[in-house]
Protein backbone atom coordinates (compact mmCIF):
# COMPACT_ATOMS: atom_id res chain seq x y z
CA UNK A 1 0.00 0.00 0.00
CA UNK A 2 1.32 3.52 -0.75
CA UNK A 3 0.94 6.39 1.74
CA UNK A 4 -2.56 8.43 1.60
CA UNK A 5 -3.51 11.79 2.62
CA UNK A 6 -6.91 14.09 2.89
CA UNK A 7 -7.24 17.28 4.27
CA UNK A 8 -9.97 20.09 5.89
CA UNK A 9 -9.83 24.10 6.28
CA UNK A 10 -12.24 24.82 9.37
CA UNK A 11 -12.44 28.59 9.52
CA UNK A 12 -12.65 29.80 13.26
CA UNK A 13 -12.96 33.08 15.14
CA UNK A 14 -9.99 32.35 17.73
CA UNK A 15 -6.78 33.98 16.65
CA UNK A 16 -4.33 31.02 15.60
CA UNK A 17 -1.53 31.69 18.39
CA UNK A 18 -4.05 31.31 20.96
CA UNK A 19 -6.10 28.60 19.16
CA UNK A 20 -2.31 26.95 18.62
CA UNK A 21 -1.20 27.67 22.14
CA UNK A 22 -4.29 26.04 23.96
CA UNK A 23 -3.95 22.77 21.61
CA UNK A 24 -0.01 22.24 22.94
CA UNK A 25 -1.05 21.99 26.35
CA UNK A 26 -2.97 19.21 25.31
CA UNK A 27 -3.75 18.50 29.22
CA UNK A 28 -6.45 21.46 28.79
CA UNK A 29 -8.53 20.21 25.49
CA UNK A 30 -11.24 18.01 27.80
CA UNK A 31 -12.21 21.63 29.25
CA UNK A 32 -13.41 22.67 25.73
CA UNK A 33 -15.25 19.67 24.01
CA UNK A 34 -17.57 16.75 24.83
CA UNK A 35 -15.44 14.48 22.75
CA UNK A 36 -12.20 14.59 24.06
CA UNK A 37 -12.73 12.94 27.99
CA UNK A 38 -8.91 13.32 28.89
CA UNK A 39 -5.67 13.52 27.86
CA UNK A 40 -2.83 11.76 30.11
CA UNK A 41 0.95 12.68 29.98
CA UNK A 42 3.02 9.08 29.38
CA UNK A 43 6.47 9.76 28.70
CA UNK A 44 7.73 13.65 28.44
CA UNK A 45 6.59 17.28 29.26
CA UNK A 46 3.42 18.75 28.12
CA UNK A 47 4.01 20.71 24.10
CA UNK A 48 7.50 19.00 24.35
CA UNK A 49 8.21 17.11 21.18
CA UNK A 50 9.26 13.55 22.04
CA UNK A 51 6.13 13.76 24.53
CA UNK A 52 4.05 10.98 24.70
CA UNK A 53 -0.07 11.14 25.20
CA UNK A 54 -3.00 9.16 25.56
CA UNK A 55 -6.00 10.49 24.47
CA UNK A 56 -9.35 9.48 25.95
CA UNK A 57 -12.08 10.51 23.51
CA UNK A 58 -15.75 9.14 22.06
CA UNK A 59 -15.65 8.78 18.72
CA UNK A 60 -18.88 7.52 16.76
CA UNK A 61 -20.75 7.33 19.87
CA UNK A 62 -17.79 4.89 21.46
CA UNK A 63 -15.50 5.60 24.03
CA UNK A 64 -11.76 5.41 22.53
CA UNK A 65 -7.71 5.82 23.61
CA UNK A 66 -5.54 7.07 21.08
CA UNK A 67 -1.51 7.01 22.27
CA UNK A 68 0.32 9.93 20.44
CA UNK A 69 4.02 11.20 20.06
CA UNK A 70 4.85 14.38 19.31
CA UNK A 71 6.92 14.44 16.52
CA UNK A 72 6.77 18.39 15.54
CA UNK A 73 6.01 21.68 17.43
CA UNK A 74 5.97 24.70 15.31
CA UNK A 75 5.52 27.87 17.67
CA UNK A 76 6.08 30.33 14.43
CA UNK A 77 4.03 28.35 12.31
CA UNK A 78 1.39 27.41 14.54
CA UNK A 79 1.67 23.80 13.70
CA UNK A 80 1.63 20.64 15.58
CA UNK A 81 1.89 16.66 14.27
CA UNK A 82 1.09 13.57 15.93
CA UNK A 83 2.17 10.31 15.25
CA UNK A 84 -0.06 7.31 16.57
CA UNK A 85 1.31 4.72 18.53
CA UNK A 86 -1.11 2.50 19.35
CA UNK A 87 -4.97 2.32 19.94
CA UNK A 88 -7.99 1.45 17.12
CA UNK A 89 -6.68 3.23 14.07
CA UNK A 90 -3.37 0.87 14.52
CA UNK A 91 -5.94 -1.85 13.66
CA UNK A 92 -6.68 -0.61 10.12
CA UNK A 93 -3.89 1.44 9.18
CA UNK A 94 0.00 0.82 9.65
CA UNK A 95 0.82 4.51 10.02
CA UNK A 96 -1.29 7.21 10.62
CA UNK A 97 0.19 11.21 11.06
CA UNK A 98 -1.99 13.89 12.32
CA UNK A 99 -1.11 17.25 11.36
CA UNK A 100 -2.91 20.58 12.71
CA UNK A 101 -1.42 23.64 11.22
CA UNK A 102 -3.66 27.45 12.62
CA UNK A 103 -3.17 30.04 9.63
CA UNK A 104 -4.58 33.89 9.57
CA UNK A 105 -7.34 33.52 6.82
CA UNK A 106 -6.44 34.38 3.20
CA UNK A 107 -8.93 37.34 2.50
CA UNK A 108 -7.13 38.77 5.51
CA UNK A 109 -10.18 39.93 8.66
CA UNK A 110 -10.59 38.43 11.81
CA UNK A 111 -10.09 35.13 13.17
CA UNK A 112 -7.82 31.63 11.78
CA UNK A 113 -7.91 28.73 9.52
CA UNK A 114 -7.59 25.41 11.23
CA UNK A 115 -6.04 23.03 8.92
CA UNK A 116 -6.07 19.20 9.69
CA UNK A 117 -4.02 17.12 7.44
CA UNK A 118 -4.05 13.12 7.48
CA UNK A 119 -1.24 11.41 6.17
CA UNK A 120 -1.94 7.39 6.79
CA UNK A 121 -1.39 3.70 4.89
CA UNK A 122 -4.17 1.39 5.44
CA UNK A 123 -3.80 -2.09 5.99
CA UNK A 124 -5.46 -3.13 2.68
CA UNK A 125 -8.01 -1.36 0.38
CA UNK A 126 -11.06 -2.82 2.65
CA UNK A 127 -9.97 -0.10 5.12
CA UNK A 128 -12.39 3.05 4.10
CA UNK A 129 -10.56 6.06 4.00
CA UNK A 130 -10.59 7.91 7.64
CA UNK A 131 -13.18 10.86 6.36
CA UNK A 132 -15.37 10.20 9.87
CA UNK A 133 -12.45 11.24 12.02
CA UNK A 134 -11.21 14.02 10.04
CA UNK A 135 -15.09 15.40 10.38
CA UNK A 136 -14.24 14.38 13.84
CA UNK A 137 -11.41 16.54 14.39
CA UNK A 138 -14.00 19.59 12.32
CA UNK A 139 -16.51 19.21 15.46
CA UNK A 140 -13.95 19.33 17.99
CA UNK A 141 -12.18 22.61 16.58
CA UNK A 142 -15.00 24.21 16.31
CA UNK A 143 -16.10 23.08 19.73
CA UNK A 144 -12.56 24.97 21.21
CA UNK A 145 -13.39 27.83 18.98
CA UNK A 146 -16.35 28.51 21.28
CA UNK A 147 -14.82 27.20 24.40
CA UNK A 148 -12.00 30.19 23.75
CA UNK A 149 -14.46 32.48 22.69
CA UNK A 150 -16.68 32.28 26.10
CA UNK A 151 -13.36 32.77 27.86
CA UNK A 152 -12.24 36.26 25.54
Amino acid sequence: MIEEEIEVDVDIKTRADKFHKFIRRSQHVPKATHYIKGCDLLEGEWGKVGSILLWKLVFDGEPRVSKDMIEVIDEEKNVIQLRVLEGPLKKEYKSFLKTMKVMSPKHGGPGSVVKWNMKYERIDQNVDHPNRLLQFFVEVTKEIDQYLLSKD
